[in-house]
């Protein structure tokens, strides 16, 4: 993947209805500002139980989109990465369809996971309480099958998203058609979406496995002969994370978002930086997604502690509640549909009451951290939590998908925070520093130096968390210049403390 800045982004709700409006937008107000554009499912259906992520036929684009063809097109001016929903597939589908009218009779029997394929001598309470689930209660739904028979599936997310067997041949020639697909289609990088889960063995937790590398290695073979990279989505605990990085292309770096949140929130960088220390390089550096800001990724797992304390991480949680004046509340845990256990659902604007200097600084440290940047379409805008859809849904994650039409888009991007974001995200992009060494400087406890440099060019960021003051200053041509910013107009923007840099 291009050493740019990412748009991931949904095709129905940044600018209108399907692929033309978005190239539309690529190809004019959003002209090379991107490196690679994420594009969120686009499958047949956008709208079922889990916008997209539970796709009735993952081969077909949704009719109100466009069509394969529209992608091939947009992948032939801007770099695409797209998501192979390797877990499961909707209980609407054709596969399931045929499975429920003729069971074993049908060629899709073996594709659909059951209770008893997983537990063929039957299950105890020990073993089903020790499978890792990201909400309450069992991964397991019992069906009444069309022709009669009852059986136990299993349901990792929702009772409406069946998990596929993807040990059997059905499910190994199932995915291995989405990867086939999107090469053809000239997608150049591939999310495994909830791969996590995707192998379950009796006796274990049914997560990340030893086995799932194996899986994923399998996956990451075939998509990288078909010319495609692979990107890993995993929520979990950070050395988990880590172990997860030195085995696969990339990661995202989901703990950076809480990370940044904690500094600004308590004028100290010391669990920041700690973080930056230790953290893979081969991540895709976020602040925020389709879903929430994720808690699990810095706090302790049982035997392990966290990045963050847990009462510090609880303050952490409040905060953000605070700052939305209660929105996150109510679009987070048993308020809402969407019970995931380990994540806030606010947009990350709102997460930080709308402050535009701290947002700009959270997208600074973002920008200048090893890795490849991606930024959401809702974080771009700077857009705030959409109380009028998650009203109409009751679905909590909905708070940060708000529809924009082409004229908000417009409108946003005339806002000064906005204007100061792009204007980021272009010199992150063009810089010759990026490409070049990263160091992080000696400084206190309560301030961040990061500096990248490549012969006599360099890029620095210089943040003071206990004054809230930054500054980015960089070299054109070997003179010092700093980013002109329309919302950090201090009378001195200096942070004002020391720094020695590491060699």
């Amino acid at each position: 993947m291009k050493n740019q800045v990412q748009l991931i982004t949904y095709v129905e709700r940044l600018g209108g209805a399907g692929f033309e409006a978005l190239s539309e937008l690529l190809a004019g107000p959003l002209a090379n500002l991107f490196g690679t554009v994420h594009l969120l499912p686009f499958f047949h259906s956008i709208d079922g139980a889990d916008a997209g992520f539970d796709p009735i036929d993952h081969l077909r684009v949704d009719e109100r989109l466009g069509a394969w063809e529209d992608i091939r097109q947009l992948a032939g001016k801007v770099d695409l990465m797209a998501d192979a929903i390797v877990n499961h597939i909707s209980a609407d589908s054709p596969q399931f369809q045929e499975f429920s009218r003729l069971g074993r009779g049908s060629r899709y029997d073996g594709l659909f996971l059951t209770l008893e394929s997983v537990f063929p001598d039957g299950a105890r309470e020990r073993d089903l309480t020790a499978v890792y689930r990201p909400r309450p209660g069992l991964p397991l739904t019992p069906v009444t099958l069309a022709y009669g028979e009852r059986r136990v599936l299993w349901t990792t997310f929702t009772s409406k998203q069946l998990d596929i067997d993807v040990r059997h041949p059905q499910g190994r020639a199932y995915l291995e058609g989405i990867l086939r697909t999107f090469g053809a289609c000239g997608i150049r990088a591939v999310r495994l979406d909830a791969v996590g889960y995707a192998i379950k063995k009796a006796g274990t937790s049914c997560f990340m496995l030893p086995q799932t590398f194996g899986f994923i290695g399998e996956l990451t073979e075939l998509a990288r002969t078909l010319g495609m990279e692979v990107l890993v989505e995993v929520h979990s605990h950070h050395l988990r994370q880590k172990e997860i990085a030195s085995r696969v292309d990339w990661v995202y770096d989901f703990a950076l978002p809480p990370l940044v949140l904690h500094a600004i929130f308590t004028s100290t960088a010391q669990h920041l930086k700690e973080w930056i220390a230790i953290r893979p390089r081969n991540a895709l550096t976020v602040l925020d997604t389709h879903d929430g800001i994720g808690i699990i990724d810095v706090g302790a797992d049982g035997q392990h502690p966290g990045l963050v304390p847990p009462e510090e991480l609880d303050a952490l949680v409040e905060t953000i509640h605070a700052r939305s004046h209660g929105q996150s509340r109510l679009a987070t845990g048993a308020a809402a549909s969407n019970l995931d256990l380990y994540q806030v659902n606010c947009t990350f604007y709102d997460a930080l009451g709308r402050n535009d200097r701290e947002y700009l600084l959270a997208r600074a440290v973002q920008f200048f951290l090893p890795g490849i940047p991606q930024v959401y379409y809702v974080g771009l805008l700077a857009g705030g939590n959409d109380m009028a859809l998650l009203a109409r849904t009751g679905t909590g994650r909905d708070i940060n998908r708000h529809y924009y039409e082409r004229k908000e888009v417009l409108e946003a991007l005339s806002r000064p925070v906005v204007r100061d974001l792009v204007r980021m995200i272009r010199l992150r992009n063009t810089h010759p520093a990026f490409q070049g060494a990263f160091q992080v400087g000696e400084s206190t406890e309560r301030s961040l130096a990061l500096r990248w440099q490549v012969d006599c060019e360099h890029a620095v960021l210089l943040a003071d968390f206990a004054t809230g003051r930054w500054t980015l200053e960089y070299t054109d041509g070997g003179t010092v210049q700093s980013l002109e910013l329309e919302c950090m107009r201090y009378e001195d923007a200096a942070p004002g403390f020391a720094v020695q840099w590491n060699r």
